[in-house]
Formats: structure tokens, sequence, C-alpha cells
């Protein structure tokens, strides 16, 4: 099936994305926006010709989606716990670590579309990439197929991996985790700071400064903001606790 609706007219990549629905077992109707959950915005921001969209759009509404069948699998699962570990519990699953794991096992990342820059330094192996990837695709099955083979797919793939992260008690994210470690050792709470913004729009980084009081614990620069301050907290946490 060729995409005709918008400037994505590539016969050869909406049969390779055909063979991967059905692969996993989806049998689509439309593969457009399937097709667009694996363009990056790299492509567009250099070759505006190429492509006019990417999976941005997709993953700006991946939440809604994501969050309310992770919810709703872990009300019913865990009648007992209360809200704040139900919270913990489903920030683990739909965390970027977590769905960048999902999408190596389903191999996504021999799908994504990159820039030449963006291919040669290695993006396909960026966690965050193959996690914005899955959420694109999540809602790329929605709005082909509708909320009920978009759930099968997060229980599938996704809730799956539930037992792994209680096992390794994944439950709680580092800034978290850091945060209450401030607050029980040093009675201080954490804060971050963004030292500096570098490379083009398309592509910022950002530098960012782990705080305990005004001392600064780790650095880390990564390409958003969120998990730059995730790392950072991390490796300070780790630091600390040597």
């Amino acid at each position: 099936m060729v995409v005709t609706n918008k400037a994505i007219k590539w016969e050869l990549e909406a049969k390779k994305i055909s063979s991967l629905l059905e692969e996993i077992g989806i049998w689509y109707s439309n593969i457009e926006n399937y097709i667009l959950a694996f363009i990056h915005r790299s492509i567009v921001n250099e070759r505006p010709d190429y492509t006019p969209e990417h999976n941005e759009r997709l993953e700006f509404l991946w939440d809604a989606v994501l969050e309310l069948v992770i919810t709703d699998a872990l009300f019913h699962k865990f009648p007992d716990k209360p809200e704040w570990d139900l919270t913990d519990i489903r920030s683990a699953l739909v965390r970027w670590k977590n769905l960048a794991k999902i999408a190596r096992k389903l191999n996504f990342k021999d799908y994504l579309f990159l820039w030449k820059w963006e291919e040669k330094t290695g993006w396909r192996e960026n966690d965050y990439i193959l996690a914005n990837t899955v959420e694109a695709f999540i809602w790329a099955i929605y709005l082909d197929l509708g909320i009920d083979v978009a759930r099968d797919f997060i229980l599938t793939h996704i809730f799956s991996t539930l037992d792994e992260i209680l096992e390794n008690n994944l439950t709680k994210d580092f800034k978290t985790v850091f945060q209450e470690y401030s607050q029980s050792e040093f009675d201080i709470t954490p804060h971050y700071t963004i030292l500096s913004e570098q490379w083009p729009d398309h592509n910022k980084t950002f530098q960012v400064w782990a705080y305990i009081w005004e001392k600064q614990v780790w650095e880390w620069t990564w390409t958003s903001k969120k998990k730059a301050q995730e790392q950072a907290a991390k490796n300070a946490y780790l630091k600390l606790t040597k």
C-alpha cells in the first residue's frame, strides 16, 4: 500500500513497515501513520521536500492512551495497593528506559528513518529516540484501528514487563530516589540548573547540573531537559551512596 495523502510517497518504506506490522500481528487499515511513527524530525529539518512531517506529532498524544490502559490494568491487578504505589509502578512501566527496551525487542531501530548525520552518529541506538518511536507507534495503532487493538499491543508488549520491573525494584525514577535520599540524609531537596543549550533548534543538547545545597554533585548532557535531569540524578545518587 502506497501513501498518497501526504508528501510521503515511498513504496519501499511502506513495504518495509507493512512487513513489520505483519510480524507483530497488526492488520492495519491505513499504513500512513505507521510510517510517520518511524520518521525522525532530522529528516524534516534537513530535507523538508523529502517528507513534511515526523513522529513527534503522534508522540504528543501518546500518554492519553498508554497511561489509561496501564492505569486500568494496574488498578484491577492490585486492588489492595495504595494509589502512590500504583503511580510508581505505572511510571516505571511507561518510563523511556523501559520503552526503549521494548523497541529493541521489536527491532524498531531497523525501521527508523534518520538523516545522514544522525545515522552516522548512532542514533538508532539512542534510548530516547527508541522510546519516542514506541509512543508514536501506539498512537498510530489507535488512530488506525482504535483503542482495543492499541490496548492489546500495550498489554502484550509493555504491561508484560511488570514482573521484571517489580523483581528488580525499578518502580521509582532516579530523580525521586535522589530526592528521597537527599531529604533523608541531608534534610534538603536537590535542584537542577540548565547550564547551557547547544546545537541547532532541531537537535539541541542540554547541559544540566544536579545540586545539593550550592554544591554541584553531577553534570549530564542530553537531547532532552527531562532526560538530562534524570541521568544527572542517577549519577549523583550513585556517587553519594558508594
